[in-house]
């Protein structure tokens, strides 16, 4: 039987909500499909609004308070519709849940989780289409998952709720009609979740999270139908702690690396993924330089055509890397032509 990854959003919160008491829901727009799309249908009315609880416009203020609520024994889940305005709750989040645990000698655990959904497209214009995953990722002291498949964005989220330490959720609304078939639930420990390579391949390591993953599959897909290259697919799931075994041992397989990611290039995850494979593998491992393939660094455009061009696609990927790694061209040599492959 298929399922979608907005059902698999909304089965995590029912299966939490019904198994354990301590877990509550709060934020804005929480019964409202223009805001929270299907992936929380209905909750209010099984569970009762004291359990999902939609609140004024604070950001700052319900994030605080579900904040101190895990502090007393509870497992809140606090929901930003757009994660744009998630910034609002900086202070309690960065300052307060990343630290807690640390500064307390980890006898207090904020066991927050923390929705931020990734709007992006539609003429949204640059208030409303940001992803802001890298942030998150560099503050020690916060979980972040960040799921690509149906299966990962409800368990991820029962794990994510199950943690004793603070973690970021990040879903994308890009995927919420992507299926596949269900399976049972089984609840994991975050701690022990890694990256996982999802698409076995031999000539390039592809290495994407959340809709950037959605991409690096078709790009796989379509390298191979198109010029026969053979591409291994890494879904990093987990952005912190960052764990780049996974990342390594492909790339000393494969010899190349293009790392393909919803936000900005300078200072991003694709540098991370990058610096963390380079410092990892032995130079004369590598086949040719690495290829980050990232937003521009501007802030989304509001122009349909212009929007065309700043979100990388499958084909302007696919266009990208054979002509990075594998275009092969005439050279004029002693006035004789050659065959050379790049």
């Amino acid at each position: 039987m298929k399922f979608t990854y907005a059902d698999g959003i909304r089965e995590a919160f029912e299966y939490l909500l019904g198994r354990y008491p301590e877990v509550f829901v709060i934020g804005q727009g929480l019964w409202s499909p223009w805001y929270v799309g299907n992936t929380m249908t209905d909750l209010d009315l099984k569970f009762g609004k004291d359990r999902v609880m939609d609140t004024p416009v604070s950001e700052a203020a319900c994030t605080a308070a579900a904040i101190g609520a895990s502090l007393n024994g509870m497992r809140p889940i606090v929901i930003h519709p757009r994660i744009d305005f998630m910034i609002l709750a900086i202070d309690p989040i960065v300052n307060q849940a990343a630290k807690w645990s640390h500064m307390l000698g980890g006898q207090a655990h904020p066991a927050v989780t923390i929705r931020g959904i990734i709007n992006r497209g539609g003429q949204q214009g640059a208030q409303h289409s940001q992803a802001l995953h890298s942030w998150f990722s560099h503050i020690p002291g916060l979980r972040l998952v960040m799921p690509y498949s149906p299966t990962d964005a409800r368990d991820l989220l029962i794990s994510a709720v199950l943690s004793d330490d603070p973690v970021i959720y990040l879903d994308d609304r890009w995927l919420y009609e992507e299926t596949e078939s269900r399976s049972p639930i089984v609840e994991r420990p975050l701690s022990k979740e890694r990256p996982r390579v999802i698409c076995e391949g031999k000539d390039l390591s592809l290495v994407g999270c959340g809709f950037s993953t959605h991409l690096a599959m078709s790009t796989a897909q379509k390298l191979e139908s198109d010029y026969g290259i053979s591409a291994e697919v890494i879904d990093l799931r987990i952005l912190n702690p960052f764990h780049r075994e996974t990342l390594v041992a492909s790339v000393q397989k494969t010899g190349r690396l293009a790392v393909i990611d919803g936000g900005w290039k300078t200072c991003g995850l694709s540098a991370e993924v990058i610096s963390s494979v380079g410092e990892n593998l032995d130079p004369v491992l590598w086949k040719s330089k690495p290829l980050r393939i990232t937003l521009p660094d501007a802030p989304a455009p509001t122009s349909k055509p212009l929007e065309e061009i700043y979100y990388p696609t499958t084909e302007s990927i696919v266009s990208k890397i054979h002509r990075e790694f594998f275009l092969t061209r005439k050279i004029e040599r002693d006035g004789l032509h050659a065959e050379a492959t790049y």
